[in-house]
């Protein structure tokens, strides 16, 4: 991908250090506090960035954990409308005790699940963080969505963030250097790039784990949006949402999305699958084939027209429905805007690797070397029928 060249220079070799630009003013549309968002964790600074598009698309990003923090886009009557959940705060992203959450980061090392947190690289086996029954989950507790990455703004419509991740970090060999960048593109795209290079062999699987809500109304549940699956196959789960190393067909599952569909329709708690998931949280196997310019999966949101188009180069898709917000105690955490979340209010489309691929060497294969470049895209259209 080519990058922009800087349109402005920043002074100070302090701020080029870490933050190499100054981020945007807050937007308008987002109502977001900036100074909220400006703090120094693990002696690194933190900031909101805003980028934005001439056609009222909006997008503001932390670089803790290069999370999405709002993405404003118009409605059918050009109403702005903030379409993904977060907090309005830096505090709570960073209180993994009380308000733990995967909202909108750059996930990492390894996004998803691996079995029993064991991996083998070069013959030698490696145990992994077990945060999640019993498995590795999402690069472990300490995950690259609580860790502080390298911010420098490219222009009004660019993010490049830059994380070093050394050797051993929750317990996965080597020294991996990750770049996200973000870019709003002008016909109303999230594009996004993920990229690593390693210093020894490594497993890397990064997706973007932004939770879509496109009815603009997050205090209610959102399973009434229309969901497309460019899928034919799925991995089943067992129940504690392991992969059991099936690749079984959709037809006749509550997983057939090949046909647009309200999600509700098909959140049937008598099959074991969605039973297993309290939801849908699952891999399906795309039929894209890693070719990024044809649709992946998409939402549809009746109620405001907004339609939500992905696209990505990889060859699977976690779909989460949310099944978790707003049971468990975190029906009272206040969150963006000071509403409190129901179950099931969004949607996450997230790009990947099968779960657990590093134990089955049949699937794509997730491992790194030295030489290489890891290259994930993900791209979110957004438009209003």
């Amino acid at each position: 991908m080519k990058v922009l060249k800087n349109s402005f220079i920043c002074l100070g070799a302090a701020a080029l250090m870490l933050v190499s630009c100054d981020p945007k003013p807050v937007s308008s549309y987002s109502g977001l506090d900036a100074a909220k968002f400006d703090t120094v964790i693990n002696e690194k600074p933190v900031k909101l960035f805003v980028l934005k598009n001439q056609n009222g698309m909006e997008v503001s990003i932390t670089n803790f954990g290069a999370r999405v923090v709002s993405l404003i886009v118009p409605d059918r009557d050009r109403k702005p409308t903030d379409v993904v959940l977060g907090y309005d705060n830096i505090a709570q992203y960073a209180d993994r005790e009380n308000s733990p959450s995967d909202f909108g980061a750059t996930i990492g090392r390894y996004a998803n699940r691996i079995n029993q947190g064991k991996i083998t690289v070069e013959g030698v086996e490696y145990q992994l963080p077990q945060n999640n029954f019993g498995h590795c989950l999402h690069g472990g507790p300490t995950g690259w969505q609580y860790q502080v990455f390298d911010a420098e703004q490219i222009d009004d419509q660019t993010l490049k963030l830059t994380l070093v991740s050394p050797d051993g970090d929750n317990n996965f060999p080597g020294t991996v250097t990750a770049v996200t960048t973000y870019r709003v593109t002008d016909d109303n795209v999230l594009d996004i790039v993920m990229e690593a290079t390693t210093d020894k062999e490594t497993v890397v699987n990064m997706t973007n784990h932004s939770y879509f809500n496109l009815n603009g109304t997050p205090t209610e549940p959102a399973m009434d949006m229309v969901m497309y699956i460019n899928a034919d196959t799925f991995t089943p789960a067992d129940s504690t949402f392991m992969p059991t190393g099936e690749i079984r067909s959709v037809e006749g599952t509550p997983m057939d999305f090949r046909i647009a569909h309200a999600i509700q329709d098909s959140l049937r708690m008598d099959d074991e699958q969605v039973k297993f998931g309290n939801g849908f949280d699952h891999n399906w196997i795309l039929n894209t084939n890693g070719d990024d310019t044809k649709v992946a999966a998409s939402l549809y949101s009746e109620k405001t027209g907004i339609l939500l188009e992905a696209f990505t180069n990889e060859p699977g898709m976690q779909v989460y429905t949310g099944n978790f917000q707003g049971i468990g105690g975190q029906e009272n955490v206040v969150r963006k805007g000071g509403v409190k979340y129901p179950q099931r209010p969004s949607v996450c489309l997230e790009s990947q690797k099968y779960p657990n691929s590093p134990n089955h060497p049949e699937w794509p294969s997730p491992y790194l070397k030295p030489g290489e470049t890891y290259h994930s895209h993900l791209a979110f259209k957004f438009s209003v029928k």
